[in-house]
């Protein structure tokens, strides 16, 4: 599995330069300052963005609540870098932290944050098991009142019901080249669909990766274990084009994340 090259060729709107993930950056503000100005979250907080990318997200809402410090941790480190870009974009003298480390070991690479953040649709990375090393490990590094909001989507109702799963499918497409992905197995064990990635033309191979297609309810009852608040802000209510379903998670249960860990 190599995101790194994957990424490469898998378009996704957080470069800074691209106007498209401008448009996406004001979208993410518009939604934070929604939550601030509910009480959803606090100003003036230490805020981490985990599997960050270019810290589009984590500049966002840094911006938005005026944050003491910004940590951003990515397993990309030539995505983090582009992160100094945001900041120039929303105006801030804040410098961010960038760590480059795996999000399922948070707890080890970070010390304790009021606000985690996890945007973007990222899930599918992680397995049912990673998800719960995640959970817990978020859970451990939040401030007792911390708070974890992460986007996402169903794709058990929009892949498998609405649009139906596809063997071959088209991921990004430009004017140089194509990135496809193709079936190539489910883990019943794990809960993961493989997919083997080929750039055109020339059916070159990039990666092989292996994602857990979560649905809207499996993560909610999850953090459900691992906090004590916890509630669904759909698009209808926060109201943001361009921006999806957020899960909301407040006040950590630490002694179940520490549990957790510790086995």
């Amino acid at each position: 599995m190599n995101l790194e090259e994957l990424y490469k060729y898998l378009y996704w709107r957080m470069d800074p330069s691209d106007e498209r993930a401008i448009k996406r950056f004001q979208q993410i503000i518009e939604v934070f300052k929604k939550f601030r100005d509910s009480g959803l979250v606090p100003t003036e907080a230490k805020i981490l963005d985990i599997c960050a990318g270019t810290g589009i997200a984590g500049v966002a809402m840094a911006k938005v609540t005026k944050a003491k410090t910004l940590t951003l941790l990515d397993a990309r480190e030539s995505d983090l870098k582009k992160s100094k870009d945001w900041v120039k974009i929303a105006g801030l003298e804040l410098k961010p932290k960038l760590v480059v480390g795996d999000a399922r070991n948070v707890a080890e690479l970070v010390d304790e944050h009021d606000v985690a953040i996890l945007w973007g649709l990222t899930m599918p990375h992680f397995d049912a098991f990673d998800a719960v090393k995640l959970f817990a490990g978020v859970a451990s590094i939040l401030s007792e009142d911390g708070v974890f909001l992460l986007e996402e989507s169903d794709r058990v109702y929009s892949i498998f019901y609405r649009t139906g799963y596809k063997d071959i499918l088209v991921e990004t497409k430009t004017d140089t080249y194509t990135l496809i992905s193709i079936h190539d197995g489910y883990d019943p064990i794990r809960g993961v669909f493989k997919r083997t990635y080929y750039k055109l033309p020339g059916f070159e191979k990039i990666t092989e990766q292996a994602h857990r297609l979560w649905d809207i309810a499996s993560q909610l009852s999850l953090g459900s274990v691992f906090f004590k608040e916890y509630k669904a802000i759909t698009p209808s209510e926060h109201g943001v084009i361009g921006v999806s379903t957020v899960l909301y998670f407040r006040k950590p249960r630490k002694k179940v994340a520490d549990e957790i860990l510790r086995r």
